[in-house]
């Protein structure tokens, strides 16, 4: 995963002056095992000795990663390893073959005298601030970068992740079309086609009465067909509106959201920054998000307020609704949030929701302008 940008300058300083002992501590208990462990190889006990440096290097490389990514903003995963049977010799050949293994291991032993220099640069910022505000966000920036590619999966694990991640999407997004194409074949069966139905019934009937010279009811029949062709107009409007609202194609979210939030039974704060405005599918799974989840909320959250906030940057569109209710909201399969992350899968986007007991629910989709 890349790295995020440029880290905070406070807690890069902090960073660069913490590590050290970690280090030191790091270096000198992996050099100590490594090379007890290859000496004593052939009486057999080195092996044990060895598994235990290399359990030792894979726990130092897992805090790293998280250190890294907690002060660094550096978002590292895990490599993939090599798996390995049952038994000690087995697990000793596996982790000896692994690259992962060695560039863990080549990383704790750099890290000590990198973490020297890192250090005095940490001292320096304090003293200078200047050099701290300037020169210490890019010895964090460059110190993640390499820890990025050291601890990191390599390029061919990287693109295996993409490729099952754009597959997982793509299944999603054919499972949401799917479900989508039954909603509007059941709402068109249930709604507007029974009431078509019955202004052709309704007009059968009155040429009955027409051919039986009953004027008033005629004039009764064609009146109930007329109110049915209403309407059945009226539900196919709100059909259309449902699969793409006409305002949103014409003014954009900002309008849309708007609209859609004024037909709300509670009040609905909306705010929207969306300048350049966004690819067509981006906006439609923003308007649906927005709409589907206000929905939930007036039905099962309890709540009497609610805000939507929208916004971009040049990579991406958060979408953040939040909600006054009771909690308690999870994503659940089959469920209308899981139909919303299908939804959001669809474009790569990623759907969370944070919904404490006793609220605030929060539901955010981070959703790509490019993919």
């Amino acid at each position: 995963m890349p790295v995020t940008g440029r880290p905070k300058v406070v807690r890069t300083i902090g960073f660069l002056l913490a590590s050290l002992p970690l280090r030191i501590f790091a270096f000198v208990l992996t050099l100590v095992t490594m090379v007890l462990g290859i000496a004593t190889t052939m009486l057999w006990i080195g092996i044990p000795i060895l598994i235990a440096a290399t359990s030792l290097v894979r726990g130092f490389a897992d805090l790293e990663r998280r250190w890294a990514g907690a002060m660094l903003d550096a978002g590292i995963a895990a490599p993939r390893r090599r798996p390995h049977g049952p038994g000690l010799l087995q697990t000793w050949q596996a982790r000896l073959v692994d690259p992962v293994t060695w560039h863990e291991v080549n990383y704790v032993l750099l890290a000590f005298p990198l973490g020297i220099v890192e250090f005095v640069a940490g001292i320096v910022s304090v003293a200078v601030p200047p050099f701290g505000i300037f020169v210490a966000p890019r010895i964090g920036a460059m110190h993640a970068a390499l820890t990025a590619s050291m601890l990191g999966p390599n390029r061919t694990q990287q693109l295996e992740a993409r490729t099952q991640q754009l597959s997982d999407s793509r299944a999603r997004g054919v499972d949401a079309v799917e479900a989508e194409r039954r909603r509007i074949e059941r709402d068109l069966h249930d709604g507007a086609q029974q009431r078509l139905v019955a202004v052709a019934m309704s007009l059968g009937r009155a040429q009955l009465k027409l051919d039986n010279d009953d004027p008033s009811a005629v004039r009764e029949l064609i009146g109930a067909a007329h109110a049915d062709a209403k309407l059945a107009v009226s539900e196919l409007r709100d059909l259309a509106r449902g699969i793409y609202p006409p305002v949103l194609q014409d003014r954009g979210l900002d309008a849309a959201l708007s609209s859609l939030t004024a037909r709300m039974p509670i009040p609905v704060d909306v705010e929207v920054s969306v300048e350049p405005r966004p690819p067509a599918p981006v906006e439609t799974t923003t308007y649906f998000i927005v709409s589907e989840t206000l929905t939930n909320i007036t039905k099962h959250a309890g709540a009497d307020r609610a805000t939507v906030r929208v916004t971009r940057d040049d990579e991406t569109v958060v979408v953040e609704i939040v909600d006054n209710g009771h909690g308690g909201a999870s994503v659940r399969p089959g469920g209308g949030l899981a139909g919303l992350a299908d939804r959001a899968a669809t474009i790569d986007g990623v759907l969370t929701v944070v919904s404490p007991a006793g609220g605030p629910t929060v539901v955010r989709a981070d959703l790509p302008v490019r993919w």
